[in-house]
């Protein structure tokens, strides 16, 4: 991309595309590394999955930590929040004030969600901790704000900050947002699995809850596999390169029901889980409840 720079912007940028597949590829190796599944050892995964982090912008320990709380609460309506997509419930949704539910239809809104939303969580989000989050959470960020700094100001100093920049962003904003749309389509999907915690079933969360995202299979390769998000959700020690064999070798994921890229694209009408039907809805599908201040809008 620098090379082809002082030929065409517009070659530099069409490069991008294949560089931001390969950062979302890259993104997967991270994910397995905090799951400690992609190498044997420990060590390896520990030091492999930071170098992986600072490619991706992403501190290791702190979304590996937060991250495994994702996976002990996905589908649970009692415990939501860990790393999930912000999900309210019909009622929730009705009985907030208007100026909370404008906030959540904002939040929900594609061009903001796709748009905004994957650079602010790769660029700001993941640079600053939380209070409660722990030390090692704190150290993580740390760690990782630093040596970005590092990289930065080498980049700067040889190829200049703007150039950096001409190649960095359109690259990490791409996988980004990719990144983004396969989160979300892993959970929010018609006939996803939603529970309060007294009925919440771990296996039923995977199986149903979790999706089978049947990509094509040059994006099932950029992707690192995690289109069989079902698999990854009932046993997440299984590193990417073997979620197919087990989606392969098992009955137990044969009458799983998958998602194609032209039926995913319902899932942005996925708005709200309605607990009488089971189901997730959008906003002109709400029914007013007795005693709620609502007045439905479109989807």
């Amino acid at each position: 991309m620098y090379l082809v720079l002082g030929v065409s912007y517009w070659i530099s940028l069409a490069l991008a595309v294949p560089a931001a597949g390969f950062l979302t590829r890259t993104f997967i190796i991270f994910h397995d590394c905090g799951h400690g599944s992609f190498f044997r050892s420990k060590r390896a995964n520990r030091v492999v999955g930071f170098f992986m982090g600072l490619l991706t912008f992403i501190p290791s320990y702190y979304w590996s930590h937060e991250h495994a709380r994702h996976h002990s609460s996905a589908g649970d309506l009692d415990n939501r929040g860990s790393g999930d997509v912000w999900t309210l419930t019909v009622r929730e949704y009705v009985e907030l004030p208007w100026w909370q539910r404008l906030r959540y239809r904002l939040y929900r809104n594609p061009l903001l969600m796709f748009g905004v939303g994957p650079a602010y969580t790769f660029l700001i989000h993941y640079r600053y901790w939380r209070r409660g989050d722990g030390a090692r959470a704190k150290w993580s960020t740390i760690k990782t704000n630093a040596a970005l700094a590092a990289i930065v100001l080498v980049m700067s100093v040889t190829i200049g900050f703007k150039t950096y920049l001409m190649i960095q962003m359109p690259v990490l904003i791409l996988a980004a947002t990719a990144g983004v749309w396969l989160f979300y389509v892993q959970h929010q999907f018609e006939g996803t699995y939603w529970e309060r915690h007294d009925g919440w079933s771990y296996v039923r969360q995977a199986l149903e809850g979790s999706s089978y995202y049947k990509l094509p299979g040059v994006l099932r390769w950029f992707s690192g596999n995690i289109g069989f998000h079902h698999v990854h959700h009932l046993s997440p020690r299984v590193p990417n390169y073997n979620l197919q064999k087990c989606h392969e070798g098992s009955p137990v994921f044969q009458n799983v029901k998958h998602l194609t890229l032209w039926s995913s694209m319902r899932s942005l009408t996925c708005r709200l889980w309605d607990e009488e039907r089971k189901r997730l809805v959008g906003f002109g599908d709400i029914s007013v409840l007795p005693g709620a201040d609502s007045t439905p809008a479109g989807r």
